[in-house]
Parts: structure tokens; sequence; C-alpha cells
């Protein structure tokens, strides 16, 4: 049986998707973008290597994993060459070559274009749609139709063997539409497989709400509610979602009274009925004494994610009439998406006051509210 190798192409910037960080390095459904990639190549019974060609942001490799890492060139190619260049099988080892932002990569497209490869007769093979879309083509203030017929969306990955797709991007010239061109240069044959919406590649930011929703497994979503309260003492400021903020007071409680976190915390047990916070932190234990709430939310989660269900995302309510919470409110949610690994569009902080009713009218203290969407895991 032919062995296979899988290079996934990761150094570009992804400027396009409208964010600090490049695309691949997101994050979709609770994992990197790119990590969907790796685990799709990874656990495929065909693919021997896997090569990533990637800067430091990749992180540390999996132990055990047939993971090599190569670096990225200045140009698509020549990060191409570099990540055929780490590859060690043989030259007439099936290599499928793929770009970091198409998370939807899966065994049976996988399957498919080695199973292609085959046929020596064929010397390249891709996924590909047909265009369903009316096609325009513009100059100036002129319009044209372009007749759609025999036109096709090529997505990858691209599958060849690897010492021919080694020689002929080799030789071929830098500015490539794809690495398929190479092969076509040298007049080799190509066959396309059938492509996929979950193919589609990530270049604007709203390609990432696409994703998600073609890439959420079936199943049932579910919902978790959270609340918490805590009371006013003695103290210099008060800790809401992993952010200290100046206060007259500061909260009571066993660990650090996170109300905000402690609701949440709550809303991710109840959306898997594994109970509440009290539960797994009992505040009898005082191995939690003044402990950082972060380490009880990242627990939910952990235990969340066991049992098939990764977080989609939450929204969380400070109730109070101060601290004033708005100033902070950015940074709340910038420390819960990075401390949950959500990307920042899917966690919400709001505050709201009582209008001076009740306990937190009368400033004796902060409640919060949270609720969590959770959905299985892909």
């Amino acid at each position: 049986m032919t062995e296979a190798v899988a290079i996934i192409v990761a150094g570009g910037t992804g400027q396009r998707a409208g964010a600090e960080r490049p695309k691949q390095w997101q994050m979709l459904l609770g994992k990197r973008v790119i990590d969907w990639s790796i685990d799709a190549f990874c656990t495929h019974p065909r693919i021997s290597q896997v090569v990533v060609v990637a800067g430091p942001e990749l992180g540390a490799l999996p132990e055990g994993a047939p993971i090599v890492q190569a670096n990225p060139g200045a140009t698509r190619t020549q990060s191409v060459l570099s990540g055929l260049a780490a590859a060690t099988l043989a030259d007439d080892a099936v290599v499928l070559i793929h770009d970091a932002a198409r998370p939807g990569i899966d065994a049976a497209t996988i399957s498919a274009l080695i199973e292609t490869l085959s046929d020596k007769a064929v010397a390249a093979s891709a996924p590909a749609m047909p265009v369903a879309d009316a096609l325009k083509s513009n100059q100036g203030q002129n319009w044209t139709n372009v007749d759609r017929t025999g036109l096709f969306r090529v997505q990858t990955p691209q599958a060849f063997r690897l010492g021919e797709i080694r020689a002929a991007l080799s030789a071929a010239g830098p500015d490539l539409v794809d690495d398929l061109a190479a092969i076509e240069a040298a007049g080799g044959a190509i066959r396309m497989v059938p492509g996929s919406a979950r193919l589609s590649k990530i270049t604007y930011a709203e390609d990432f709400d696409m994703l998600a929703r073609l890439l959420s497994p079936a199943g049932t979503p579910r919902i978790g509610k959270g609340y918490d309260v805590h009371e006013f003492e003695a103290g210099d400021h008060v800790t809401l979602c992993g952010v200290a903020i100046p206060h007259i007071a500061k909260l009571k409680g066993h660990s650090d009274a996170d109300a905000a976190w402690h609701a949440l915390t709550d809303a991710i047990l109840g959306a898997v009925a594994l109970g509440d916070i009290g539960d797994h932190f009992p505040p009898s234990d005082p191995k939690w004494k003044g402990a950082d709430s972060g380490i009880f939310l990242k627990e939910a989660q952990r235990l969340a994610e066991a049992k098939g269900y990764v977080i989609a995302n939450c929204d969380i309510t400070v109730i109070c009439e101060a601290p004033k919470v708005k100033p902070h409110r950015e940074a709340m949610r910038e420390r819960t998406a990075e401390l949950l690994g959500l990307p920042l569009d899917a966690v919400s902080v709001k505050a709201t006051t009582t209008e001076g009713l009740g306990f937190t009218g009368r400033r004796e203290g902060i409640a919060a509210e949270a609720v969590a969407l959770l959905v299985p895991k892909g």
C-alpha cells in the first residue's frame, strides 16, 4: 500500500480575515483553525507523516504524533517546497498539500484523493465544486456575463506524487495560482474528486461563522444558567472575570469571590448536568482558600469536554451599583476568552443595576448571572 504524507501550509498572515492574529491561529468551535486539519490527517490510517509549515506560533507538537515542523518561506510556493523538503517518504509516496485555513477536511476526501493517485496515469488530484452562481466580468461601468459551464472551484488538499511535485514546483515560476498549476505546466494529467462546502477557505471575518455552522456536529446543543452572589467586606478592589477592579471594598468569599466567573462555572456545569461549583470545589475545603476562580472555570470546561461538549458562546451579566463595570468590560471579555480559548466575539459581558432596590441596590454586594451554550464536539 502506498504511503502518504500531508503538508499543511500555515505561513500566511491572513490579513483579510480582519483580526490581529492570522486566521489559522484563531479559535473555531473550541480549537485553533489549524488543529482541525492536523487532527484530520493525524487520525487518518493512510497518512504516515504530517508536515506543518509554520512559524513559532504553532507551539509544542503533540508527543508521539507523526508531525514535523518546517519553516515557512517568503511565498506560498517557497513554503510548500520547505514542507516537501521536510517530508521523509519515498518519491513515489502520495503527498497531500493543504491550506491551514480550510478546517473542514475529512477522512472521506483524504481517502478519495489517495485512491485517485493509485492510477499511474493521473499526476495530480484535488477536490472541486462546480460554480453555481452567475458570473460577470467588470471593466469600469460595463458588466459582461461569463459562461460558467465547465468552471469549478478548486479546493485543497491537492494530491501528487512526492518526487513529481518537488520537481514541478522547483521548475515552475513563483506566481502559481495553486500547486496544480505546476503539474499542468509539466503536462501532467489531473483528475478532480467531489469537493465540499465544508472545505471552503476562511478568507474574511464572516467566514468563521459560516464554517462554524458547517462543522458543528449533529446533536443537541445544551444551555446552562448560573447565578452567584458575594457580599462586600473591607478591601480595595473586587475581582470580576479575573480582572482586578479598584473599589472601596472587596468581595467576601472562600476563594477570590469572583462572582462573574462563579456564575459562568455553574452555567457550564449546569449545561452538562454536572451539579454546581460547590460540588466540585466545596468552600469547606481549605485548599481552595483564596484560589483563583479561573481554576474552577477551566475545570468546568474540562469536565464538559470529557462529556463531549465544547463551549460555543457565553453571556455574563454583573449586577451592582458600584464599582462601574463598563470601563473594565473589554478586559473582562478578553480575559475570559483567553482562559477558555474562545474567540472574543463568543464572550459577552455586560452590567446592570437594580435601581437602588435590594441588597445590590443598597451596595451590600454584587450578583452575577451567566448563560453558556455548549455544542457537541466535532
